[in-house]
Order: structure tokens, then sequence, then C-alpha cells
């Protein structure tokens, strides 16, 4: 097959619409909200907008950029280092709504440094396994080294505490493992070790051992650990098929929590209904479908596991996102790519969706 010579226009079309998609969704949902902590309507739309340009002109640069030349020691271990003292930094800084989460700049600028490690660890896993795919039985030399750094950044990341982010980097951590040829056994043999880690992280935690509570049976306490999922329910009930409109939605009117970042999907269903719906889900299929392609496409190891990595980074989330506000899964922190509020997941995702569509001009 001959080189490409442009980038894959399903993907680049995909990801522009769900952009705008996203800053549609945020004023939609956040302008009540804005209006009344603020003065004005337009203050989160306009900070979503300002990084999706600097995303986008985030994912131009990167998409006129080799994807091989980031396959150097000096790339891989310097962003991996700095990740890790990202990581650690935060503890010594302020607490926001009693995470250590952020690294504030004053009140106009804050960043997330857990959405950067994962695609440090992207990075660093298809940098050490490219030569390793036929040793992958071998877990002194290639396992172990290579879950390691996903280790420690999961627990760094669970302790700040943001056990979904945590959980989203092992998911990208064992896709990549799965393509490079891991066995499945490795994936029981790593599940069992997880499981006293996860039940002393859920179980023993107050708050997300609730969460568990609200997820088996919200109504049982529908004024408070169940509030979250009811009122996401009713969004979603409510839209119907054809939804109530756009700006119409009620329950992102102070019922909805945090209606612009991780229950947008639930103002998404109340104002564009089923169809509505449907369409991101199916905008995120395509995603799948050409990452998957790239990844397949590719000759080249190294750019096979960064496709893996960068597609099941965005599929993952969006997945996991959705889930949770149909009441498919517990309550967890995991923004909806690329149509969440949130500056610093706007901004990584579209940089490293640029690094995806440099690997499907490459691929041949």
């Amino acid at each position: 097959m001959a080189k490409r010579v442009s980038v894959d226009r399903w993907l680049f079309t995909v990801t522009v619409v769900l952009v705008f998609i996203g800053l549609v969704m945020v004023f939609s949902a956040s302008a009540v909200m804005a209006k009344e902590r603020f003065g004005s309507p337009y203050t989160f739309v306009l900070r979503q907008t300002a990084w999706a340009v600097a995303g986008l002109l985030a994912m131009f640069a990167t998409m006129k950029v080799d994807y091989r030349r980031y396959k150097q020691p000096a790339v891989v271990f310097s962003i991996l280092g700095i990740t890790a003292l990202l990581l650690v930094a935060v503890f010594f800084l302020d607490r926001s709504h009693n995470t250590h989460r952020w690294i504030r700049f004053g009140s106009w600028f804050s960043f997330q440094p857990s959405e950067v490690a994962k695609p440090a660890l992207i990075l660093f896993l298809a940098y050490f396994l490219e030569t390793r795919t036929r040793l992958m039985d071998d877990w002194r030399s290639t396992l172990l080294p290579a879950c390691v750094p996903t280790l420690v950044f999961l627990a760094l990341i669970a302790k700040q505490p943001d056990l979904g982010t945590a959980i989203a980097c092992a998911g990208i951590t064992g896709a990549i493992l799965y393509v490079a040829g891991m066995r499945l056994r490795y994936f029981g043999y790593a599940v069992a070790a997880s499981v006293l880690p996860l039940y002393m992280l859920i179980f023993r935690v107050k708050w997300r051992y609730e969460r568990i509570l609200a997820f088996l049976d919200p109504y049982s306490d529908p004024q408070g650990r169940g509030f979250h999922i009811i009122q996401s329910m009713i969004a979603v009930g409510t839209g119907g098929v054809m939804g109530l409109g756009l700006m119409e939605g009620k329950q992102k009117l102070f019922y909805l929590p945090e209606p612009h970042t991780d229950f947008i999907f639930a103002v998404t269903a109340e104002e564009l209904g089923l169809l509505g719906s449907l369409t991101l889900v199916v905008l995120f299929c395509v995603f799948l479908w050409r990452g998957a392609r790239a990844a397949i496409l590719t000759q080249d190891t190294f750019g096979r596991l960064i496709a893996t990595g960068i597609t099941s980074m965005v599929v993952l989330q969006a997945l996991f996102n959705m889930s949770v506000v149909l009441g498919l899964l517990p309550t967890k922190g995991i923004p909806l790519p690329f149509i969440s509020y949130g500056g610093t997941s706007l901004f990584v995702t579209l940089a490293c969706v640029g690094v995806l569509l440099n690997i499907t001009q490459q691929a041949e």
C-alpha cells in the first residue's frame, strides 16, 4: 500500500465536530450557573473556547511532527520524569475541593497533572515494548519493568484521590500490553492482585462505599448518596427521543451536580434526546474505528502501540463517563473527552489526537 499523503479525514473531522459539540453543550450546561457565580453566562464557555483553540493549535503542531521523533530516550524519560514530579508536587499545594489534583496559578489558570500521566504512560510503554513483543512472557525483564511506572502513577493518582483516572490509566496500559502480545493469563494475575487494593480503596473509604450503595439502590437515600444518579436518570429520561431543545433543560438548574463536567452527557440527553445522545455515541464509535484502523495499518510497532494507547484513552473515558450517567457504573469523576468542561483534558487530548493523525499519515 502506498504511503498516505494526508491525514485521516474521518478522524480529523470527527475530532473537530466533537470539539464544536462540546463548546455548545458547555455553554448550554453552564450558562445559568456561570451567571449565578460570576455574573456572566459566558465565563465557562469562553475559558473552554480558549483551551479548545490552544488544543487545536497543538493538534495541528503534533500532526506535522513525525511521531518517530518521540522515540528517543531523552524525550521519553524526560516526559516520564517531569510527569512524576508534577504528580508529587500537587501534594505540597493547597487542597481544592478536598483533593490534590490541580496546580493553580492564581485564579485564572489551573493544570491537572494526572491528565498528562496518560500520554506519558502511552509514550513510555510504546518505547519500551517496541523491541520486546517477542519477550512478553518474560515477566522479569519485560512485564515488570513495563508496569512499574504505571503502578507508581496509579498510586500517586489514587492518593490525590482520583480513582477514576487511575482506573483509566490502568485500562490504557492493559490495552497496550494486550496489543503488544501479553498473554491473557497475566491479565488474570493482575486482576487477582488488584482485588485487595481495590477493596481497601472502595469499601474501606466511606464516600466511595456510599457511591457503591447508591449505584446498587439510589432510591434508598434519594436526598443523600443517591441524589446524583437519580437526577442524572431524570435528565436522561426527560429528553425522550427528540429532547427538550438546546438550552431548555431543567436538571442543570442546580439539580444535576457538575452539569458542565462529569454529567454533561445527561444534559445532552435531556436537551437533544435519544437522537443527540446516539449521535455522540456514533462519533466516538467512528473515532474507535479510525484509531483502530491506524493501529492495524501501520507497520511500525512503536506507531501501533501509540495509536492503540491514544485510541483507548479517548474511547475508554467516553465509555466510563456515559456508563456513569446512565447508571451502569458507580459515580466517578471521569470527563467525557472533547465534550466536558476542563482545559487540561481538552488540550492534552487534542495534542494526542494530532500524534494519532500523524500516524495515519505515515501508515503504509
